[in-house]
This record gives structure tokens, sequence and C-alpha cells, in this order.
């Protein structure tokens, strides 16, 4: 589980294919290095990695096909720069919202603009999960947790204040950018019983 907050901006050391559809990667970083154990699950652009290799400045994992297909991972490159967050200890204070590292699909930035001290980015996302979204709701974007701030159509809109934009990737995505997006869990736990108990009458 995370929560959202991105640690540290990341870089892409390595991108080793294992096959058409599989790559390992190597990932320059520090924060995250702390205490970073073989087994540990890493958030790479929100999503939720295992660490098979580390050493003092960076980490390995492997992605399988199904990431690759259903994720902004495939857009990759060496040297292209990547979220990072550790899994959240059981101890850890809680400063986002319920993040799984589970994405839901891809979006694609078709709006930035620049209003007073913040950054709106309008996201084109997938029409099936347009039911999860209300205004005020919680997403995750490249595993930056953030709030809906409008809806039209299959279009939503999110407001990063300065920090967001100079401590993530997002700040340097344009219009056209492939971003990955989850889902609020809670919100596709309702929808899943609603839909059910609606069958079911």
């Amino acid at each position: 589980m995370f929560t959202g907050i991105v640690e540290e901006i990341g870089r892409i050391r390595q991108l080793e294919e294992v096959s058409k559809t599989a790559v390992r990667l190597t990932i320059e970083a520090a924060v995250v290095l702390d205490d970073v154990q073989i087994g540990d699950s890493i958030a790479v652009n929100g999503i939720c990695l295992t660490v098979t290799d580390a050493d003092d400045d960076a980490f390995a994992v492997d992605v399988m096909p199904e990431t690759i297909k259903a994720s902004s991972l495939r857009t990759l490159e060496e040297g292209s720069s990547v979220n990072l967050e550790r899994s959240m200890p059981a101890n850890g204070r809680f400063g986002g919202h319920f993040v799984t590292g589970h994405v839901d699909g891809t979006g694609t930035i078709v709006g930035k603009t620049k209003q007073e001290n913040a950054v709106y980015y309008t996201v084109d996302i997938p029409p099936e999960l347009t039911d999860y979204f209300i205004m005020k709701g919680s997403v995750a974007v490249d595993g930056v947790s953030l709030t809906v701030f409008g809806i039209s159509g299959n279009e939503v809109t999110l407001s990063l204040i300065p920090h967001t934009v100079s401590q993530t990737v997002l700040g340097n995505k344009v219009e056209g950018d492939c971003v990955n997006v989850e889902c609020d869990v809670l919100a596709k736990h309702v929808h899943h019983l609603v839909g059910k108990q609606h069958k079911q009458n």
C-alpha cells in the first residue's frame, strides 16, 4: 500500500529487454534506497514493483508483459525520470490517500494551464473509468495523489500546487504525454458492491 506522496524522482539507468514484452529496469535513486531490501515494493510512476537487486545508488525491478501493456512504462527509455515511493510502513504518517500501485489504465494529458500559483492539468481517461471519478475525489496519476477539480465527459481536471510540480515528474509533462491512472480504491469497491446489489434486485 502507498500514499501517493512521491519521495523522490529517480532516473532509468538501464532498460533491458528480457523479451518482446517484458523488461528489467535499473533505476538510480537515493532516498528509497535508505533501508531497501530484496523483495520490497517500490512504486515506479505509481506501479507497484518488486526490488530484485540493489546497490548504493540504484535498484532493479522486473516488469512483466501485462504491466507493460496496461501502463505508461512502455513509453520509458534510458534516462527517463520516474516518481518513486516506498510502500507505507505500518507506523508511518498517512498524507495522501490509499494507493495500491495497481493502475487501472492510462490517460493522456490534453490540457495544461497555469492558474496563479497552480497548474491545471486536463487528462483524457478511458470511458470505463469515468464512474470512479467525483468532484473533490482522489486519483493517483503517475503515483501522485491528486484531487479532482473538474469532470467533463471523459476528461478530468486536476490542480497541482508548486511543490507537486517541482518534486514529481508531472511538472515536466506536456500535452500528449501518457500517464498512469489509478482510481480511488474505495470508489471501486463501492461501485462493485452497488452494482452487485443492483443485479441481485
